[in-house]
């Protein structure tokens, strides 16, 4: 039992002094702006498929799903509010963290530990590069930024595949639908999205850099860091989702 908890506790000190690095390299100069727009090309635009599909089937089965219950009540004509309001304050910055957990947290969990593996690392060191500055802030940086666009690229994919849903059986224009979608949400819902997606990026990168970075060595370490980057990324989402929906509630 001490011996576990001396391990716990060597590894929030290693996180701290991982998190300690990240900030005081980002803020400082200079600043590999190229490897930071690389990286934001490498996390967001090859993302776009995935996330397109995925947007457009959250939007339209939500939308399936919940017309049965509203016409319980005969409130279908509620269903554009209802599925705006869902989709903008929860399931788009939620759907895009989770995608991205998988396909970015994976890609740079493996980037890094391969470097690790292969000694790469360490030749920056050796060669005056610094490694934290390069490999590790800008895939952070890039990470928090391009989720909330992503975000907001789902949010617009789920109305639309929302809207497909219900001209399925409903007659009504996209104009109609967009009005009313636009009326029921509030600048409290953007707000909330954002920082949902602001926070779950910060953490997809930094929890994915994290145990690349810190890798066992071998071929073995790359398949684990991969592996581990998702596991961990997407716990802290899903915890980081219930503190947020809890801080979001005392605030209203």
């Amino acid at each position: 039992m001490g011996s576990k908890i001396e391990k716990l506790l060597i590894e929030f000190a290693r996180i701290h002094r991982f998190m300690v690095s990240f900030l005081r390299e980002a803020v400082s100069p200079p600043y590999e702006f190229k490897e930071i727009i690389r990286q934001c090309y490498e996390i967001g635009w090859k993302s776009f498929p995935l996330i397109s599909l995925t947007g457009f089937i959250v939007g339209f089965v939500f939308t399936k799903q919940s017309r049965p219950s509203l016409e319980e009540f005969g409130a279908t004509s509620w269903l554009p509010a209802l599925i705006s309001i869902a989709i903008v304050r929860a399931l788009a910055p939620l759907v895009t963290a989770l995608i991205a957990s998988g396909k970015v947290g994976s890609q740079i969990g493996a980037e890094l530990s391969s470097m690790n593996v292969t000694e790469q690392i360490d030749a920056m060191e050796v060669s005056g590069t610094n490694p934290t500055k390069f490999l590790v802030s800008t895939r952070i940086i890039a990470t928090t930024f391009m989720i909330p666009v992503l975000c907001f690229y789902v949010a617009g994919i789920g109305l639309f595949g929302g809207y497909l849903s219900i001209i399925g059986k409903d007659d009504l224009s996209m104009l109609a639908f967009f009005t009313q979608v636009f009326e029921s949400i509030a600048a409290k819902d953007i707000f909330a999205m954002v920082i949902r997606a602001v926070v779950f990026g910060f953490t997809i990168g930094f929890a994915s850099s994290y145990v690349g970075y810190y890798s066992t060595k071998g071929t073995e370490g790359v398949g684990k860091a991969a592996n581990s980057a998702v596991v961990s990324s997407m716990f802290l989402v899903f915890v980081e989702e219930l503190l947020i929906v809890q801080l979001l509630a005392l605030i209203n």
